[in-house]
Parts: structure tokens; C-alpha cells; sequence
């Protein structure tokens, strides 16, 4: 029974969804029903059961679910000691970031990194950063690049690098949207609005619309950040996005920045993983190399 049978069985029994298991580990459904389906052959039980509907653990799955779980943490560990009394560092690490941040936080970490540790594999991969702190909870990655939460889940440890205002962007060429912002006051409920369908820039303008009093006009939400300026730029309405992300887009200068009051309180970007991996020596030097490259205190 490999570590990787485990890993799939893990994730399954977290999503019970064979279609999210089979998009988070790029899978087909067919390699993942065939892996789930050998694992029950070699115990012998069903581990779940499931429908057209629903997929659940059946009470030895909930059984075998514990044991994956200390098994992994057992070879993990054994792969730490080992990696320990190597000379060099060696081995893969799994990072998530948003395609903003892989090249105006992570690219400075990892130009240090690599030239420090040629043997360590990067596997990257960008998505929403929505999805960073879910990603590293749920184990499908290492270490993310992430925004801040308001509150850190007790089992994962957060590293700020670095602080990004939160804007107010609008188009600014001319459109239906710019000629509702010279109404003043601004009527709010109004204005189209494009958003992030979820994260802490979403939660952080519900809050804002609902101290108003107002229902906002939601003309579309959208996964990344990225997508928001790109839309606001052509004129669909007005969108909420970090600095950060504003000052790399390439169409920045289509762009406007609102000044709205009370303004929002701004992004902490930085990096998360899972307290007990800090144990992981690649994972420990990954840490170590950021807090060099952002020339941050112990």
C-alpha cells in the first residue's frame, strides 16, 4: 500500500466528491475510481458508499481514515530523519500562489532558494488566492502564498512579508459605469460591481456594503483578482482588488482608483503551512530563505 494510494484516499474521504478529488490532484475520475477501488480489494471492505448523489465513509472507511492519516505522518517523518542526515537537501515542494503574487513575492523568494537549494524540486501551481489557506488545510499543497485571515486556524502557521491596500478600482475610460460615479453622493446601489466570489477581499466588501445599509448590484463574480482588473479596465463596472495585484496588471492605466470612506483595511500577504510540516526540513528551510529575502526578524 503506497504513500500516494493514501494521499488520494485522504483527500477523498475530506471532499467525499470523486469529481473535486479528481480536479484538485489532476486526475481522471476513471484513475481515481480504479485507485480507491485496489485500495478496497487489498483491505478487503468497502470504504465508501456511494450514489448517484452522495459519497460517504462507510464505518471502515472512518476506521482506515485514521490510519491513513498516522501512517502518512509516520513516513513523513521518516523521510524527514532521512533527509536530515543527508549532505544536501533534496526532495519536492508543493507551492500555491495567484499569478500576482508567483512573480511579485514568490519570484523573490525562490531567486535566494534555488541558487541555496538546487536539489529541492518546485512543484508550483496558480490559481485564485481564495483558494491558498483552503489548499494547505486540506494538504494539497505544502505552502502558499496567502492573504492574511482575520483569524489563523490554530493548526497552521502564517509568515507576513509584506502589507497591500485594498482598492476600489474603476474604469477609466468612458462608459455607463463612469458616468453613475459622478453622481454625488455616489449611489452605491447602483453601480454594477465585480467581485471575487469568495476570500477575504469578498468578506471585507460585504462588511463595507452592509455598514451602508446597502444591497450591492452584483453584475458578475469572479475567481481571481486578476480577472477582476481585466473586467473593470473594459468597463463591466467597479471592483475591489488588492495593490498589489494593481500595480502588475498590464492594464493599469485603464484603471481608477476610488477614494471611498471608510476605506478598507489592507491585504497581509505572506505564507502559510501546516505547524506540524515547520518540522519537514524543506518546508523549515523554505521559511528560513523567505524571512532572509524580505530580511524579516526571527
Amino acid at each position: 500500500m503506497d504513500s500516494e494510494a493514501l494521499k488520494l484516499f485522504l483527500h477523498l474521504s475530506g471532499s467525499l466528491h470523486f469529481g473535486k478529488t479528481s480536479e484538485a490532484l489532476h486526475l481522471s475520475p476513471s484513475t481515481l475510481s480504479r485507485s480507491i477501488k485496489r485500495l478496497e480489494d487489498e483491505i478487503g471492505q468497502k470504504l465508501f458508499e456511494r450514489d448517484n448523489r452522495t459519497v460517504n465513509l462507510t464505518v471502515v472507511g472512518l476506521q482506515f481514515q485514521q490510519y491513513a492519516k498516522e501512517a502518512l505522518e509516520h513516513w513523513q517523518k521518516f523521510e524527514n530523519a532521512i533527509t536530515c542526515q543527508s549532505k544536501h537537501l533534496q526532495g519536492e515542494i508543493r507551492l500555491y500562489s495567484s499569478v500576482t503574487a508567483s512573480y511579485s513575492i514568490l519570484y523573490r523568494i525562490l531567486s535566494l532558494f534555488r541558487q541555496r537549494y538546487p536539489r529541492i524540486e518546485i512543484k508550483l501551481r496558480t490559481g485564485d488566492v481564495a483558494r491558498a489557506i483552503p489548499n494547505v488545510l486540506e494538504e494539497q499543497e505544502d505552502i502558499a502564498i496567502a492573504a492574511k485571515p482575520d483569524q489563523i486556524p490554530n493548526k497552521l502557521c502564517f509568515l507576513e512579508v509584506a502589507e497591500s491596500p485594498l482598492l476600489f478600482i474603476a474604469p477609466a475610460i468612458p462608459c455607463a459605469v463612469r458616468e453613475l460615479l459622478q453622481e454625488n453622493p455616489i449611489a452605491w446601489h447602483q453601480i454594477p460591481m465585480v467581485l471575487s466570489e469568495g476570500g477575504l477581499a469578498r468578506k471585507r466588501v460585504d462588511q463595507w456594503f452592509k455598514a451602508k445599509g446597502i444591497k450591492p448590484n452584483i453584475y458578475t463574480q469572479v475567481s481571481g483578482n486578476e480577472a477582476i482588473v481585466s473586467m473593470v479596465s473594459l468597463g463591466f463596472g467597479v471592483g475591489i482588488v488588492p495593490h498589489l495585484v494593481l500595480e502588475s496588471s498590464p492594464v493599469n492605466s485603464k484603471i481608477e482608483v476610488l477614494k471611498v470612506s471608510p476605506s478598507l483595511d489592507p491585504f497581509a500577504v505572506g505564507i502559510c503551512t501546516l505547524a506540524r510540516k515547520i518540522e519537514n526540513p524543506l518546508v523549515r528551510a523554505f521559511w528560513a530563505i523567505t524571512r532572509e529575502a524580505f530580511e524579516l526578524k526571527s
